[in-house]
C-alpha cells in the first residue's frame, strides 16, 4: 500500500509537470496589472477592439488587464513606450500597421526598429478602404475611372484622411495603375474630407470602407471598389479593385506586440489566449460590428505578414517622393 501511495503520489505529480510545461505562465503575479497599450486617442474601431481584448484577455489570465492610450507622434509615443518597457508581459501594443509597416519609409527616422525593437504575438483584425467618387466623375467601374483618368489626369485629385497613411499611399497606386501622376490631398479627418467629396471639391476620397457604408447606402456616394482581397461586410454589393480586373490589394490591420526580448513561453501563452478570444463565437460578432474582420494569427504569421507589407509598401512609399523629417 505504501508502494502504491508513493506511486499515486508521483504519478500526479508528473501530470501536474505537464500541465505546466503545456501552459507556461506569465512571469509577473497574478496580481500584476497588463497595459495593452493603444498608441493613439480613444474612440476609434481599433480602441474598441483593445478594449474587448482587454475583457478577455484579463477572463481568461485571471489579472487585471487595462488599456493606456499614449497618443503623440504618430502612434511613434506608444511604440517608444512598449519599446522600453520590461519583456516580461506586463506591457503589450496594440497597433495598425502603419507604424511598422509605413513609418520606415515615411520618416527620415525612427526612434524604433520595428523588426528589432519588438516580439510579435498576433494578428488580430483586418480592415479595407474604400474608393468613392463624386458626381463629377462618370466612372462607375475602376477600369472606367482609369480610362477617366487617361483622358482628364489634371483631375487626378484624391482626397484621403491625413497623409503618410494606408489611403494616401493607396490612392498612389491608383494613380500608378492609370498611368498619372496622382495628388493628394491630406484632410484633418475624415468628415470634412466626404463635405469636399459631396459638394464636388475633389473627384475621389479613399476612407475606411466603414466611413462610407451609410453614405453608399443612402446613395448619397458612389464607392465603385474596395481595397481587401475579399469583399467589405459593409458593402457585399461593391467589388474588390482585385474582381475588377485591377492587381491592386491594400489591407490595414492590428496587431498586439511584446517588446523585444519577451521569453518565447510568454509569448506563447499570449498568444494561444489572444487567438482563443478572437476566434470565439461572441468576439467575432462584436469586432464585425467595429467594421474590422477578425483574425487571430500566430507569432510567426504576423512576422510575415509584417514582413511583407514592409517590402510591399516601400517602392511605393519612396516613389511618391513623401518623407517627413
Amino acid at each position: 500500500m505504501r508502494t502504491l501511495g508513493r506511486a499515486w503520489r508521483l504519478w500526479m505529480l508528473a501530470l501536474c509537470a505537464c500541465s505546466i510545461v503545456a501552459q507556461p505562465a506569465l512571469a509577473q503575479p497574478a496580481s500584476q496589472t497588463i497595459k495593452l497599450i493603444f498608441p493613439l486617442a480613444p474612440g476609434s474601431n481599433g480602441d474598441g477592439l483593445a478594449r474587448l481584448l482587454a475583457d478577455r484577455l484579463q477572463t481568461r489570465l485571471g489579472q487585471p488587464v487595462v488599456v493606456e492610450n499614449r497618443a503623440g507622434g504618430a502612434s511613434r509615443v506608444g511604440l517608444t513606450n512598449v519599446k522600453n518597457a520590461a519583456p516580461d508581459g506586463t506591457t503589450l501594443l496594440v497597433t495598425q500597421m502603419g507604424p511598422m509597416t509605413l513609418f520606415p519609409s515615411v520618416y527620415k527616422t525612427l526612434d524604433y526598429d520595428p523588426a528589432t525593437d519588438f516580439a510579435p504575438v498576433s494578428q488580430i483584425a483586418r480592415f479595407d478602404f474604400a474608393l468613392a467618387v463624386s458626381e463629377q466623375v462618370p466612372a462607375k467601374t475602376p477600369a472606367e475611372l482609369i480610362a477617366w483618368l487617361k483622358a482628364n489626369p489634371d483631375k487626378a485629385t484624391i482626397g484621403a484622411p491625413g497623409s503618410g497613411g494606408l489611403p494616401h499611399f493607396f490612392g498612389m497606386m491608383i494613380g500608378r495603375a492609370a498611368g498619372v501622376a496622382m495628388t493628394h490631398v491630406p484632410y484633418k479627418g475624415t468628415a470634412p474630407a466626404i463635405s469636399d467629396l459631396l459638394g464636388n471639391q475633389i473627384p475621389m476620397m479613399l476612407a475606411l470602407a466603414s466611413d462610407f457604408a451609410e453614405l453608399q447606402r443612402s446613395g448619397k456616394v458612389r464607392v465603385i471598389a474596395t481595397s481587401d482581397s475579399e469583399r467589405s461586410s459593409g458593402m457585399p454589393d461593391v467589388p474588390t479593385f482585385k474582381e475588377s480586373g485591377l492587381d491592386l490589394v491594400g489591407t490595414g490591420w492590428y496587431g498586439v506586440y511584446a517588446p523585444a526580448g519577451t521569453p518565447p513561453a510568454i509569448v506563447a501563452r499570449l498568444n494561444t489566449e489572444i487567438v482563443a478570444i478572437m476566434t470565439s463565437p461572441d468576439i467575432r460578432e462584436r469586432v464585425t460590428a467595429l467594421a474590422l474582420r477578425p483574425t487571430g494569427t500566430s507569432a510567426e504569421e504576423l512576422r510575415a505578414i509584417q514582413q511583407a507589407d514592409l517590402a510591399k509598401w516601400a517602392p511605393i512609399v519612396k516613389a511618391s517622393g513623401f518623407v517627413i523629417d
